[in-house]
């Protein structure tokens, strides 16, 4: 099995030791210093006091890697929207595209019911750059639980977790979906195969359209967002509207709001990814996790008031701060509702 991480950052590094030492054909595709440590050193996962090194193929340039089995896209999804048609040399006639990002997916309306089949949500794949350069066909949806981080170049720090949840977009079992998922357990990973997938990445989804903007603009830890009367009023308010939303286009929450609340304050004073990026002067992910579940409100004629004032503030204090990419306006048509 040749499998290639596109954009081996801290989770795709991760991945990329673990499942080479289960022995899969593993390359990578970097850039800049991470991609010369690999190249010289390869890649170093420290975990469980341990330092692991994987010697990887590696290249900025997937013409030098050719067609694979497996494409892992690691990159944040404004990242994957603009490295779309880079990914085409990699891409075979059978090739499957894991999509690791977080937030709402460009191919989310993909193999769903005739009413929503097909939709394709534009905050996410402004112009539709992935749906025509990948191909929704090729998807197998991916949530991502583990948390690492890049220590320096070419040297990745397990922090916790091991579990990445995999479902087919349409729905049905595969084969392409039972081997990748025995090929992570055979690198020491734990997959978790949905029947939805779209379930999984609404739950994940639910906690960090909220916490991660109110974290940024407050810089206040999980625990003190859960637990403050205001912080948690304005998250729940938020998730509420998520989830009817959610629920709107076949989406099903396993757990109450109240519920899902409570587990991220018993997790607490963890700065989320979000504010983590924020202080490092990176860019955010806010069009994935708020703008998506905006444009699917208006898909489906729902009003989300609590999760548009959030999202303008985020966005504002994200140009303010030079750290809100967004997708050029000419490529970026505005939302088709679906009929009320």
């Amino acid at each position: 099995m040749k499998v290639c991480i596109f954009g081996a950052g801290a989770i795709g590094g991760y991945m990329a030791v673990m499942m080479k030492r289960g022995g899969v054909d593993v390359s990578i595709v970097a850039r800049g210093a991470h991609l010369a440590a690999v190249k010289a050193d390869g890649m170093k996962l420290l975990i469980n006091g341990e330092e692991l090194t994987a010697d990887l193929q590696a290249s900025s340039d997937p013409r030098d890697l050719g067609p694979q089995d497996y494409v892992v896209v690691g990159l944040k999804a404004h990242q994957a929207w603009e490295s779309a048609e880079q990914m085409k040399p990699l891409l075979g006639p059978n090739t499957a595209v894991v999509t690791a990002q977080n937030g709402v997916p460009w191919w989310y309306f993909y193999g769903l019911d005739e009413k929503f089949a097909n939709l394709r949500l534009q905050s996410v794949d402004p112009g539709n750059r992935q749906w025509n350069a990948i191909g929704p066909e090729r998807v197998i949806g991916s949530t991502v639980y583990p948390a690492t981080e890049i220590t320096e170049p070419g040297v990745i720090k397990h922090i916790y977790g091991d579990t990445f949840g995999l479902g087919e977009p349409n729905r049905k079992p595969s084969a392409r979906l039972t081997a990748f998922a025995d090929a992570l357990t055979q690198g020491g990973l734990k997959p978790r195969i949905y029947d939805d997938i779209r379930d999984d990445i609404w739950i994940k989804l639910w906690g960090n359209l909220c916490f991660n903007p109110i974290s940024a603009l407050t810089h206040a830890t999980l625990d003190v967002i859960a637990t403050e009367a205001g912080t948690r009023s304005l998250a729940r308010n938020m998730m509420l509207e998520a989830q009817q939303i959610g629920e709107t286009f076949g989406a099903r929450f396993r757990v109450d709001v109240d519920r899902r609340i409570n587990g991220a304050a018993g997790v607490g004073a963890h700065r989320t990814s979000m504010l983590q990026d924020l202080d490092k002067g990176r860019a955010l992910e806010i069009d994935a996790l708020l703008t998506a579940v905006q444009e699917m409100g208006q898909l489906a004629h729902i009003k989300t008031p609590y999760i548009d004032a959030v999202l303008a503030l985020v966005q504002q204090m994200g140009r303010s701060k030079g750290v809100y990419p967004t997708f050029p306006e000419a490529v970026a048509p505005a939302a088709q509702a679906v009929p009320a």
